[in-house]
């Protein structure tokens, strides 16, 4: 059933919400899904390097189907290339036609398992960390998982496949599919171009509503891991606080049997058991706890907790025992009409809003790449940023969890621009991929607040039920943190803004608006920043601002893409920030981090160019300006310890 855009849909659509949180709870994954580790009771084996691959040319892109490529190896059904996992495979080679390719790729890596992987009562893994957009996997001709959506993993029990061939090398084949649709997180369209005068038999181009390049490929660590038969399948954690005592209430799911018994340690950095408790679900009280701080905020920001998990389960006559370590912060969020609170303090956002992105690896997680941008946020002072436009990494949420670095979790809700965008079909895939959001992550600290969407059409009729619903249902799967969408509508038409927590706004003045007329910011920001809170009365994070600049292109005064203006426009933003910061602008984000690669056109050249660092992690003069500053903010805080403050000089 298509939802209208017509104004009589809302009576309708009153009686559809329960229906469609109930398809949306019966159709998403019913498990959980933890991080793989090894414990004493399992093992992992990464599977990255050189995987073959092939594309498939063929006008329907399906002919790997027609002829089963997964029914034997990939290099006896034509010619393969060597592709590194995880990347993206648009820059790996020197063709045109696959750098911009949309349709099926196909993947293969053939592994041996060790024997011990394959006795009696032990379950075997493949864990994909993400890959664009659509996966089918089949291991030795067998398919054993599909899964519809990017930057989130899934994964497959493949006990039974490879328990019935030990010794024999366990053959993996992924065909994925980088197409989008009115329907897909994030939407598009395929275009056919008909004229023959014009374009080639066949051809076609994909179209997008959103401002980055559409790399593909498997971008994450592809995992095999062990569990016993009867494992601990997933653990929620929520923490609760006073001066001294601390509350962090758990539930832990067991699978493969019902006759086990549990034991939980919680345990300082020192090792020292702080609390214990026993069965599924309970409480830890915690004497005098190390509170999770963001970085800037405390003299130890990142401070987590070990929480170990013990299993004990009868399984045909035998005992087996699983263990799994979870890290645990102990903090709290708070939203009032002005302010956003962690730990009962006020925070400010000052921080970025990044990209997953870098020359030739694309979207593909990289170490150095992760470990340099968490150096640059630090140097500048950065608190916070926002997961634009699609979750990131675990890696990389990883740290910043260890590092205090706050998070706004954004979901790949992005160029929902259409109409068709809003029906119950994309209302449903969007409900799914929140709850496999919030499945993935949340028990972090570091994350806040959920983000539902970027700049969608949120002032269409349907748009109200729209986000209505799928902020209902974020609400009902994490009732612990508040939630947003990031908008770039007029505040008197976003039908959307009534739901969220937290308004969050992208503006562009003197760029996309009036380009090239500094001097109108102050009364527009100004006005924007006090039509919203009029209007709703909720604290205002300018979630998006900046402007393009060319490294080296310099102008006094200053004009469009050169350094000078970039600066001059964020010192503009600023000056209006620090008069409203304390009243309700509880956060500023720049956009961007650093440059990145977007489709071709007139109006970018190689790429984005609002980073205040280039592609390669540069600094331009904007870097410098925002440091000064974000520092100055930090420096404000009568908490901040002076051996942090004087630090700021060296990180």
């Amino acid at each position: 059933m298509a939802a209208s855009a017509s104004g009589g849909m809302a009576g309708g659509c009153r009686l559809l919400l329960p229906l469609l949180l109930a398809l949306a709870r019966a159709a998403a994954p019913p498990r959980g899904m933890l991080y793989p580790q090894d414990t004493p009771s399992r093992e992992r084996r990464e599977l990255g390097g050189l995987w073959s691959f092939r594309a498939d040319f063929s006008p329907g892109r399906a002919a790997g189907f027609a002829q089963r490529w997964y029914r034997q190896p990939l290099r006896q059904t034509g010619p393969v290339i060597d592709m590194p996992v995880p990347a993206s495979f648009n820059e790996i080679t020197q063709d045109p036609s696959l750098e911009n390719y949309i349709g099926w790729v196909w993947y293969e890596k053939e592994v041996l398992l060790p024997l011990r992987w394959l006795q009696d009562k032990l379950r075997v893994v493949l864990r994909f960390g993400s890959a664009h957009y659509y996966s089918i996997v089949w291991v030795n001709g067998e398919q054993v998982t599909e899964h519809e959506g990017g930057h989130l993993p899934f994964e497959a029990d493949i006990t039974s496949i490879v328990q019935a061939s030990p010794g024999v090398p366990c053959r993996i084949t992924v065909a994925l599919n980088n197409t989008l649709t009115p329907h897909t997180l994030p939407p598009g369209w395929i275009q056919y171009m008909n004229d023959r005068t014009r374009y080639p038999k066949n051809y076609f181009i994909q179209n997008i509503k959103f401002d980055f390049f559409n790399y593909a490929g498997i971008h994450r660590p592809v995992v095999l891991y062990t569990t016993p038969s009867v494992y601990i399948d997933d653990i929620t954690v929520t923490t609760s606080s006073s001066e001294s005592i601390a509350m962090v209430q758990y539930q832990v799911s067991v699978v493969g049997s019902t006759r086990y018994s549990l034991s939980l340690s919680l345990r300082d950095q020192e090792g020292k058991v702080v609390a214990t408790g026993e069965g599924p679900a309970g409480e830890l009280k915690v004497l005098n706890p190390n509170l999770w701080w963001p970085y800037l905020m405390h003299e130890n920001p990142g401070y987590r907790y070990s929480l170990e998990v013990k299993m004990q389960a009868q399984a045909d006559g035998a005992l087996l025992e699983d263990v799994y370590t979870l890290p645990v912060g102990i903090r709290t969020v708070h939203v009032t009409s002005s302010q956003f609170l962690i730990n009962g303090r006020p925070f400010y956002f000052h921080g970025v809003n990044k990209h997953e992105d870098a020359d030739i690896r694309g979207k593909g997680l990289d170490w150095p790449l992760i470990m340099k941008d968490f150096n640059l946020l630090r140097w500048l002072g950065a608190n916070s940023f926002r997961t634009s436009h699609y979750p990131y990494a675990e890696e990389i949420m990883d740290l910043c969890d260890a590092y205090g670095i706050v998070v706004i979790d954004e979901c790949p809700g992005v160029g929902i621009k259409m109409p068709e965008s809003f029906g119950n079909k994309s209302l449903q895939h969007h409900l799914v991929v929140m709850e496999e959001l919030i499945r993935r992550d949340k028990n972090r600290p570091s994350v806040v607040m959920w983000s539902v969407a970027n700049e969608p059409a949120s002032e269409l009729p349907p748009a109200a039920y729209y986000f209505k619903t799928v902020i209902a249902h974020t609400k009902a799967l994490d009732p612990s943190r508040p939630v947003t969408f990031v908008t770039d509508a007029n505040y008197a038409l976003d039908r959307g803004a009534p739901y969220v927590d937290v308004i969050c706004v992208n503006s562009y003045f003197s760029w996309y608006h009036d380009p090239g007329h500094l001097e109108v910011i102050p009364l527009q920001l100004t006005a924007q920043f006090e039509n919203w809170y009029k209007t709703y009365q909720k604290p205002i994070i300018q979630s998006e601002y900046g402007a393009d600049s060319v490294p080296g292109l310099h102008s006094d005064p200053p004009l469009m893409f050169s350094e000078e203006y970039q600066t001059a426009m964020l010192r503009e933003y600023h000056s209006v920030f620090d008069k409203k910061r304390t009243e309700y602008v509880i956060g500023e984000l720049i956009w961007n981090f650093a440059d990145f690669r977007t489709n071709q056109g007139i109006t970018r050249v190689l790429g984005n160019k609002k980073g205040i660092f280039t592609r390669q992690r540069q600094p331009k003069a904007a870097a410098f300006v925002l440091r000064e500053r974000y520092w100055k903010i930090a420096n404000e805080s009568s908490c901040l310890p002076p051996v942090i403050k004087s630090h700021a000089l060296f990180l």
